[in-house]
């Protein structure tokens, strides 16, 4: 455990002595706390030995990214990790995602534990991945876990990329790594009280305005107790409350989860966050999709353009097929909402070079679109 900062610059320095790739991972405490923050940083290097960095009282990991900032560094699902590692000042220039390799690989299961059983031969101590991290001290059990999970990281590594090598994929996983790099950390969504599970079952505009409001008071509640929007107060519950529509606090009392002596007590917030959302002039009220959100769900399309159904269902077969081929996912070789986007907006001249150029546009890899041009190309021109 590193915990203060002398252990830290020490251990910076054992690992600008080491060799080779630096496994990398992170625990953050979903689900409990506000945030996707990392509550524990585990590195490992040969030569080096492993690193369980606690960040909470090393803030400033500056030390560690000029040691290991030019080295390659080895994720699993890099997407989950590599954003709370920028929080705390950890950008890699180089990463290799075993995840990803095995996806491209055609394993039929990338969980870490899943991988390193197929390839390697060793069974991973798992069941602490949804704990809670930031509790203080960690269990020495949740220690050994999280030092299991880079362990063998970098093996892992070595062997997908000979994988990778023999099937010829070596340049694909390149790019894929380089493109996950590239995008840099997600931006903030727009609108994410509409991912409020059920929010679908939600009918009228005034019903989403006063979700939208309860959603608001929730977030704000946690976000100043650092408690998971979901532990403050279930979206069953808010999606509950707007549907009933309670005339008084009373009303909303009788709902269920508000029986609990916790929301008892924040009675009044939620209420008035449902008066405020019934209060919200008709013209400000949100819309049921937002704005330059795309092609609607692909159940709509047979009514709304059969002739959009007609080409998205070419394009899914003909990719399907390029999936069963190169034994890649069909996921991994073309992001499905780009496929919606230009299945449901085609360009124009309908050629290859258009479709080209809207595949690049859309963020598709060189190896994407030479695999998947000449079926999108028949695709648009099937109606």
């Amino acid at each position: 455990m590193i915990e203060n900062s002398t252990q830290l610059v020490e251990y910076a320095e054992a690992l600008a002595g080491g060799t080779g790739p630096v496994a990398v991972d992170a625990e953050r405490a979903s689900g409990y706390r506000y945030g996707q923050r990392a509550y524990l940083v585990q590195m490992r290097r040969n030569g080096s030995g492993t690193g369980l960095i606690d960040p909470v009282p090393l803030p400033d990991l500056s030390v560690i990214q000029t040691a290991i900032a030019d080295e390659e560094w080895v994720l699993h699902a890099a997407n989950q990790d590599l954003p709370c590692l920028a929080e705390i000042g950890l950008t890699p220039g180089r990463i290799f995602d075993t995840e990803l390799a095995a996806r491209l690989a055609g394993l039929p299961r990338v969980g870490l534990g899943a991988v390193v059983e197929s390839l390697l031969g060793f069974s991973l101590q798992k069941g602490h991945s949804a704990a809670d991290w930031s509790t203080r001290p960690l269990p020495e059990e949740w220690l050994v876990y999280a030092a299991l999970d880079v362990e063998v990281l970098v093996d892992l590594r070595d062997a997908l990329a000979a994988i990778l090598e023999d099937q010829g994929k070596s340049d694909w996983a390149r790019q894929e790594f380089e493109a996950i790099l590239a995008a840099g950390p997600p931006p903030p969504k727009s609108d994410p009280w509409r991912r409020t599970s059920g929010v679908h079952g939600l009918r009228s505009r005034r019903q989403l305005g006063m979700l939208q409001s309860l959603w608001q008071a929730r977030d704000d509640m946690a976000r100043r107790r650092d408690v998971a929007p979901g532990r403050v107060l279930p979206d069953s519950a808010m999606v509950s409350a707007v549907q009933a529509d309670p005339v008084n606090e009373g009303a909303l009392l009788e709902l269920p989860v508000f029986r609990g002596r916790a929301n008892r007590k924040l009675v009044a917030t939620w209420f008035n966050a449902l008066a405020r959302g019934k209060a919200v002039p008709e013209a400000e009220l949100p819309l049921h999709s937002k704005p330059g959100e795309g092609p609607p769900p692909v159940n709509r399309w047979s009514d709304r353009d059969p002739a959009a159904a007609t080409r998205l269902q070419a394009a899914r077969a003909g990719l399907a097929e390029i999936s069963e081929k190169h034994a890649v996912p069909v996921e991994n070789i073309l992001s499905p909402d780009l496929v919606r986007r230009i299945m449901w907006s085609p360009p124009e001249p309908r050629d290859a070079a258009t479709v080209t150029e809207a595949l690049r546009a859309g963020g598709a890899r060189e190896w994407q679109v030479g695999l998947t041009v000449e079926v999108l190309t028949d695709a648009v021109n099937r109606a």
